[in-house]
């Protein structure tokens, strides 16, 4: 039988309300255990909860019968008073009548072990409760929502399709079905091959809006980078002097533009150095600039190019610095981090194409990496299966049970016990 389980559902430490949850076949004999029993589905109730002839709090006590609960079992909730020997005390009674504390994302791993909600549907509940932007949650609610499921539903809907015409000529070879029945199933597969190859290409996207867009300020020593990231962040994160070289790692801040989560980073100025310290930071400078989904160049005016022909690509952004000094008429926009000069125009820039990189008419068909190797998995099975079609439809219905499985395993539709562990063990206890 499985064990009834609770957990804090709210925040640790001091505060006016704690809902401990619970949930598992014994909820009911708990709740009548602690003096509320009989309680009708979904209404809250006042009830003074006791143990062992002693009172332990004036809560209200919800019931929320199975299967129509989040878990799919019979749940309830106990909205307690926040201080923590309330808390203690109810959690020791619990304890004491059978029941024992959740693991991290166990109300969601029986959700989706009793088939209230796929795996992405799970996973979207984590990346909810650690949106911090408006897209963020966006995203996540749509993936709760069965946005995700129902892309890959669709990739899942022609792989059967085709697989069904594969399977009718091999099985029934002799029988009055027509010639090459499995070449028929090569426009779909052609479908297929095209919206598996635009989901791969659009991969990022979903990534960049749930992990962070990733900026990195690159440019010479001494062009004005650390002063601008402190503008940009505002607040002083960065050391900033009149010596060059002064930043020597790279510095990340976390910030909000646009509605979209974005890391800046600050990085060491561009340079030959025989310091041993300050070449390790123009390599890692470079390595990071090489990650970036947007690179700004920071230039001062009257500096020279450097490594920005050499090493800038075309959809880079060029920011000229100290404009209230000397301001530069070259392509680019003119920011002076002293007196705030240009800053608001670099900041409607990049929430500009922050907006064009990461929203879209579609729903990203990859929100995680994990989703990623799966849909590279299927798109490297179909286009096997689509070079065996005519010439071996047996070696192609392979192939496209392989597609089947990598797809089935992103919703968690097949063979999802070796990835079960991993996507829980992200949650958080009570959730």
């Amino acid at each position: 039988m499985t064990d009834t389980v609770f957990a804090l559902a709210t925040p640790p430490g001091r505060g006016a309300i704690a809902i401990l949850r619970l949930s598992g076949p014994a909820t009911d004999q708990a709740l009548a255990s602690l003096g509320a029993p009989d309680l009708k589905p979904r209404l809250a109730c006042l009830r003074t909860l006791r143990h062992d002839g002693k009172s332990l709090d004036q809560a209200l006590v919800l019931r929320f019968p199975g299967p129509n609960s989040y878990t799919g079992e019979d749940c309830a909730e106990l909205h307690l008073h926040g201080g923590r020997a309330v808390i203690d005390a109810v959690s020791s009674a619990l304890v004491a009548l059978g029941l024992r504390p959740a693991d991290p994302g166990e109300f969601t791993r029986r959700a989706f072990e009793n088939g209230c909600m796929d795996l992405a549907q799970a996973e979207a509940v984590a990346d909810l409760i650690d949106a911090e932007t408006s897209a963020q949650a966006a995203q996540a609610l749509g993936q709760l929502d069965g946005a995700l499921s129902q892309t890959y539903a669709g990739f899942r809907r022609d792989l059967l399709t085709a697989l069904a015409l594969v399977e009718a000529e091999i099985d029934f070879p002799d029988e009055d079905v027509p010639d090459h029945l499995a070449s028929s199933a090569g426009p779909v597969l052609d479908r297929l091959t095209a919206d598996l190859a635009a989901a791969l290409a659009d991969a990022d996207r979903g990534r960049r809006v749930r992990e962070g867009y990733r900026i990195v300020l690159i440019g010479e020593t001494n062009a004005g980078k650390s002063a601008l990231f402190n503008a940009l962040v505002e607040r002083e994160a960065a050391i900033v002097t009149a010596i060059a070289g002064t930043t020597r790692d790279v510095l990340d801040a976390d910030l909000v533009i646009g509605g979209y989560a974005v890391t800046l980073s600050d990085t060491a100025g561009l340079r030959e150095s025989d310091d041993v310290v300050e070449a390790e930071g123009v390599r890692r400078a470079r390595a990071r600039a090489g990650t970036a989904d947007l690179r700004l160049w920071v230039r001062a005016p009257g500096d020279p190019e450097g490594d920005a022909a050499a090493f800038a690509r075309p959809d880079d952004f060029i920011v000229w610095t100290k404009a209230d000094l000397s301001p530069s008429s070259e392509d680019g926009i003119a920011v002076s981090a002293l007196t705030g000069e240009g800053l608001r125009d670099l900041h409607d820039a990049l929430a500009v194409r922050l907006a064009r990189d990461l929203s879209g008419a579609d729903f990203p068909a990859v929100t995680r990496e994990r989703h990623r190797r799966r849909l590279s998995e299927a798109a490297s099975a179909v286009q096997a299966a689509r070079s065996h079609l005519i010439s071996a439809p047996e070696l192609a219905g392979d192939d496209l049970r392989r597609a089947a499985e990598a797809l089935g395993r992103v919703t968690g539709a097949i063979g999802v016990e070796d990835i079960l562990d991993e996507v829980f063990s992200t949650f958080c206890i009570g959730k």
